[in-house]
């Protein structure tokens, strides 16, 4: 019997114990109520409570908290339906608001995070969905903060963690993408040839200025080549002319000239005898035998009345 009361008298102590203080974790805040009225909020350390009229009514976690936000059906702006699912992070600003202004702000931040997450969605086309990520979730954080506030919680970010189109959109986003995937590839081949063709008749118009260039070089060349060949022989003529005019002028050059050019002209008359198939002379000698053979045929005309009479 001695031992049942000590055991009913030690539980009471703990009961009592426990009604009578408090002890809070630096990461937590408890709302203090007293005859079912808010006393104040008690933060880490012990806290001394009168049994039956104070007690802890509400303990809330005042470290950052993810929140899952369970995936639902969204339709898009063009009219396509994705499975959305996200996570919002949200922090205990106000423990005594977070206790009596909203029942329970987890599930409040949940619901508002689905309702804004469609109205979002629905701004956008499903490309838009998947390209402006960062634009979503911060509409959605701005949506929801405004509400959030009266609750005594602050809505840090949201993320969204998946877009998933249902099957159909799929295959044909898959469908979608293969024709885009051979479009530039044929773009690419044809870009290539069309690069090819240029690179190859730029090749050819440069090899053909380079051979016209050559040939005009050449000709310029040639040309120089005759014209400087031609002064030479000019410079050369003019001073040999020079010095014959200047020989021509010396004491006895004039008999010089003469015999030199009765020289060739024996010379040159010798080479055409030689040569030619008639009897070539010069005029005075033609003159002289024209004269004798005028002179034989007068003789034999004379003769020829003579015979006839004798006979």
């Amino acid at each position: 019997m001695l031992f049942f009361f000590l055991t009913l008298g030690a539980m009471g102590a703990a009961f009592l114990g426990s009604r009578c203080f408090v002890v809070v974790s630096e990461r937590h805040l408890v709302v203090k109520e007293s005859l079912g009225k808010p006393k104040g909020v008690l933060k880490a350390g012990f806290h001394i409570m009168v049994p039956f009229i104070d007690r802890a009514a509400y303990t809330h976690e005042m470290r950052e908290q993810p929140i899952d936000v369970p995936p639902q059906m969204c339709v898009t702006k063009d009219n396509i339906q994705v499975e959305v699912d996200g996570i919002v992070y949200v922090k205990v600003m106000d423990a005594s608001a977070a206790s009596y202004n909203v029942s329970d702000y987890r599930q409040s931040a949940i619901n508002l995070a689905m309702t804004t997450m469609r109205s979002e969605i629905g701004k956008l086309t499903l490309e838009g969905t998947f390209s402006e990520r960062t634009k979503i979730n911060d509409a959605i954080v701005k949506e929801i903060d405004k509400d959030s506030v009266q609750w005594g919680i602050k809505v840090l970010r949201y993320e969204i963690k998946n877009i998933t189109p249902s099957a159909g959109v799929i295959h044909t986003l898959e469908k979608q993408m293969e024709a885009e995937r051979q479009k530039r590839a044929a773009i690419t081949i044809s870009t290539g040839q069309k690069e090819s063709k240029v690179m190859v008749s730029e090749g050819e118009m440069q090899q053909a200025v380079a051979l016209s260039e050559g040939e005009r070089q050449k000709r310029i060349n040639e040309a120089n080549g005759r014209a400087a060949e031609i002064r030479l022989l000019g410079d050369a003529n003019a001073k040999g002319f020079a010095l014959v005019a200047s020989a021509i002028q010396a004491p006895g050059g004039d008999q010089a000239v003469k015999a030199q050019i009765a020289e060739q002209y024996i010379h040159e008359l010798g080479r055409i005898l030689e040569g030619a198939d008639v009897t070539v002379v010069p005029e005075s000698v033609a003159r002289m035998r024209g004269f004798f053979e005028g002179m034989a045929q007068v003789g034999g005309a004379t003769a020829a009345p003579t015979s006839n009479v004798k006979g």
